[in-house]
């Protein structure tokens, strides 16, 4: 299955990391991490003490699901690793890559949220289910969520927020856009509009996400061997 060959920047997990928790609160990732919690205890067939998230970004997940678990959590930036540390200390975070790691623990529950947009191609798709798989314990959960479904992308979507601390303003501009419906991927496009002391500098950042039809999802956990359970929520 091919993939663009589209610049993947992904400033926002780099240089430009220290926007995150202004950009993106804390507070709203509660109501959502609170269900999550919730359908983990209730189909997983074993009592879940221990969670591993994989692709923890700057820990906003994290922060609710302590309350309920022992959480190991991973991802491959640094600087979302050190973000989710000053927010969550008593997490216990590896560094790595969602599609290869191998960690000499099993756990409970799994979790992969909106980490797995970074996904672009079927095959490490497989891979990245496998990890999941080979991390859980028998009778276990693994939780995670389709954001965009192929033959459903809304093209040239655009939304945008501002925020603000202390004398800095910064107004987030996302916009999604498919230059080709028949591979695996789109772009995601971010401005940054970066008022410090009301002086304005404009960032732009281009990250590549994957996008694959409902069944290939299904068809993937299923042969990787996971009894697949689907909830619908807005």
């Amino acid at each position: 299955m091919k993939i663009s060959s589209r610049k993947d920047e992904r400033r926002l997990y780099g240089d430009l990391a220290w926007t995150w928790p202004i950009i993106s609160l804390v507070e709203d990732y509660i109501e959502e991490t609170e269900l999550f919690s919730k359908l983990i205890k209730e189909h997983s067939r074993i009592e879940v003490k221990t969670l591993l998230h994989l692709g923890c970004g700057g820990g906003h997940n994290g922060y609710t699901f302590k309350k309920y678990f022992k959480v190991t959590s991973l991802d491959i930036s640094e600087d979302m690793l050190g973000l989710a540390k000053k927010l969550n200390p008593e997490v216990n975070y590896k560094y790595g890559d969602m599609r290869t790691i191998r960690l000499e623990e099993k756990f409970d529950a799994v979790t992969i949220l909106d980490s797995i947009n970074y996904i672009k191609t079927v095959e490490d798709l497989q891979r990245t289910f496998i990890t999941a798989y080979e991390h859980l314990k028998p009778g276990g959960v693994f939780l995670t969520f389709v954001e965009q479904i192929a033959g459903q992308f809304k093209q040239n979507n655009t939304t945008y927020s501002t925020h603000s601390k202390g004398d800095v303003e910064i107004t987030f501009v996302e916009n999604d856009y498919d230059p080709d419906s028949n591979d695996t991927s789109y772009e995601a496009t971010f401005i940054y509009l970066i008022r410090v002391g009301g002086k304005l500098e404009v960032r732009t950042d281009r990250h590549l996400c994957g996008i694959f039809k409902l069944e290939t999802w299904l068809e993937l956990l299923k042969t990787t061997g996971f009894e697949v359970k689907q909830v619908k929520f807005t």
